[in-house]
């Protein structure tokens, strides 16, 4: 009897599949199987893009003569570390009782990427390929997800910007961290008295480390300016208030201009204290 598969990104998604499906089957190394499905996962990327040295031995020793880096064919390979896991994935769909696949990654580009890259490298024909979409894994939306799950061609955009973004990140990183290494790692090697050092360039990553160093430069430069503050002391009913005076905007009658009024809690600088018995 022809079966389905539910491939899930993670271990513990996929229970949450097995649970709603109600599935009652053995527990395999790997995947969850019963008579009607078959439940497997991911553990993150199983699939990767493959080093400059898997084109050509030359590029391993980093050179500005090999630079820049830029294949007419990207090559892919399974990590090593989850080569296990992969195995039994690639195993299942591509079993002949495997009629129907079920693609349950997370919902978004990198989860379609994600089984995109293993259904390449496993070479996956002549299977229906549905994919699930949900926004919680609640028994309720799980079960509509399966419900309503399209055929997989119509991810098919999704999927293509996965790879293109894939593909601008290994660019970016692969050539420009060998270039600013080469060119400045000498220099920081000897100002920081290490042997060797590397400078890693990301699209993520390079953005962030701009924003830090930005904020440690204003911390850095930060000039201390007194400032001073009107607080009063006040009774109400009987009630002891302490209040600060501030200048806030207020609309005029032909534009804008600045007053000044008495506020107690706006902006949470106003402290109510009762007088000790």
């Amino acid at each position: 009897m022809a079966k389905s598969l539910f491939i899930a990104e993670k271990p513990s998604v996929a229970q949450e599949f097995a649970n709603a499906l109600k599935l009652q089957g053995r527990r395999g190394d790997g995947y969850i199987e019963s008579e009607q499905a078959v439940v497997t996962w991911c553990v993150g990327h199983l699939v990767t893009m493959s080093y400059p040295e898997a084109y050509d031995p030359k590029y391993k020793r980093w050179s500005l003569s090999t630079l820049p880096f830029l294949p007419k064919e990207f090559k892919y390979e399974v990590i090593e570390g989850v080569a296990k896991q992969f195995k039994i994935v690639s195993g299942l769909l591509n079993r002949a009782d495997i009629d129907t696949i079920y693609v349950c990654t997370d919902s978004g580009r990198e989860g379609e990427y994600i089984y995109r890259l293993v259904e390449q490298m496993a070479g996956v024909t002549g299977k229906k390929r549905r994919r699930v979409w949900i926004d919680s894994q609640t028994e309720e939306e799980i079960l509509r997800g399966i419900r309503e799950a399209k055929d997989l061609s119509e991810y098919d955009n999704l999927s293509a910007s996965a790879y293109l973004r894939a593909k601008e990140d290994y660019l970016m990183g692969i050539n420009f961290s060998r270039l600013l290494t080469l060119k400045y790692g000498p220099s920081i090697s000897g100002f920081l008295r290490v042997n060797r050092t590397v400078l890693s360039v990301g699209r993520v990553m390079t953005c962030v480390l701009g924003m830090v160093v930005r904020r440690e430069r204003e911390i850095r430069d930060f000039v201390k300016t007194p400032f001073y503050r009107v607080v009063g002391r006040f009774e109400a009913g009987g009630i002891p208030l302490e209040a600060e005076w501030k200048a806030v905007e207020a609309p005029g009658i032909s534009g804008r201009r600045s007053s000044t009024r008495r506020t107690a809690s706006r902006l949470g600088r106003t402290r109510r204290r009762l007088s000790p018995p």
